[in-house]
């Protein structure tokens, strides 16, 4: 690159040694996507550097260094549910959070900053946008966040999962790519088909569901009451799992259970159906992997969108949707009944499911990026810093 900067716009540039910053996290289903894009950057472009900036939950660092990405944390939390003067607090952490961002985009000097949602990606975006960085965020879900409506006023690009969400983003002309999905998904063997035992997966979420495991739980007594042959991975998140356990064996109950599943794509291949919530990244990973689902939506996620999330599968013929108000556990045993019984019905939603797949939005998003750079002409000549 010589001097160190791009060439017109019209120009093929060498993106050797590109450096990206994805902010975001909160949740295993904001972070998978940032994950499934830098594998992306990584696999296509030499020498690419990607750093995730994120808050302090163990839970975030965890999962990044289990995928071998370097994170580092800002000071920062979201503001819903907390009250007056807990939010109020929050709020004043803010200028804090801003000049830990600068901090780090003077260390790393991105090329491209990439928000995915959670509290994170509201003032690194703030802070790379106005310290001129090309800057984008990710909305995975049907109804965007608070932090994504008010970034999208300023950030350079908009890429948007959902059809649903567009109205949102009207001064951007958001990009429609879906939700990338981990590769490592599809690399799990499916295994051999066994008639006398039908599997199910369920998981409420990276840190678990209670009300889907009391459920799911009544459910399973009532199937194996019944005579139903029933197999069960179950992921119970970090804090309700030793309930979980503890109430399988009060009831005499088998299963797999666990409080993370790291290697969902062999959850996936067991599974015969999936029951789940409606977060954005579990809906693109049943749609890739044409997985029949039972769908619970949160009932207070903001302005219902895991319902809103769910409705696009539902439509397609993919999954069958029940809200938690109507659920209970004999609801959940028949409506499992009802697939036991019916495989052609099942292989048919795992089909109409697969339908709605994006299965390139990681690399649309990196053709994005590149593209990004090009128009804006930025020069890249600081030396990447290790600190």
């Amino acid at each position: 690159m010589g001097n160190g900067e791009w060439g017109t716009k019209n120009s093929e540039p060498n993106t050797s040694g590109f450096r990206l910053i994805i902010a975001g996290g909160g949740t295993g289903g904001h972070l998978f996507p940032g994950i499934a894009v830098a594998r992306e950057l990584k696999t296509r472009v030499e020498n690419a550097e990607v750093l995730f900036v994120v808050g302090r939950k163990k839970m975030e660092a965890d999962i990044l260094s289990h995928y071998g990405f370097r994170a580092l944390p800002i000071d920062v939390e979201g503001m819903k549910g907390r009250g007056l003067k807990k939010g109020m607090a929050v709020f004043i952490k803010l200028p804090k959070s801003i000049v830990q961002s600068v901090s780090i985009i003077r260390q790393f000097s991105p090329w491209v900053a990439l928000g995915v949602g959670g509290y994170s990606a509201g003032p690194f975006c703030v802070a790379a946008k106005f310290m001129g960085i090309p800057t984008a965020i990710h909305e995975q879900n049907s109804y965007p966040g608070v932090t994504n409506r008010l970034l999208s006023k300023f950030v350079d690009r908009v890429f948007i999962s959902f059809e649903e969400s567009r109205p949102h983003f009207l001064r951007k002309k958001p990009l429609l790519t879906g939700n990338p999905v981990r590769r490592e998904l599809f690399l799990s063997r499916p295994n051999a088909e066994k008639p006398d035992r039908f599997t199910v997966l369920v998981v409420g979420g990276s840190q678990g569901a209670k009300a889907i495991n009391e459920i799911f739980v009544e459910a399973l007594a009532s199937l194996t009451n019944r005579g139903k042959k029933i197999e069960v991975i179950h992921q119970a998140g970090k804090g309700d799992y030793e309930r979980v356990i503890e109430d399988y064996r009060a009831r005499g109950l088998r299963g797999d259970i666990f409080p993370f599943i790291r290697d969902m794509g062999a959850a996936y291949n067991r599974a015969d159906i999936v029951v789940s919530r409606a977060g954005a990244t579990t809906i693109f990973e049943l749609a890739a992997l044409g997985k029949p689902s039972i769908l619970i939506p949160y009932p207070y996620a903001t302005n219902r969108h895991q319902e809103i999330n769910a409705g696009s599968l539902v439509r397609a013929g993919g999954a069958e949707m029940i809200l938690q108000k109507d659920l209970t556990g004999e609801v959940m045993a028949r409506t499992l009944i009802r697939y036991m019984d019916n495989h052609p019905a099942l292989k048919k939603m795992g089909e109409n499911a697969h339908k709605i797949r994006r299965p390139n939005s990681a690399g649309v998003i990196v053709d994005q990026m590149i593209e990004m750079l090009q128009v804006t002409k930025v020069k890249v000549s600081r030396p990447l810093q290790s600190g």
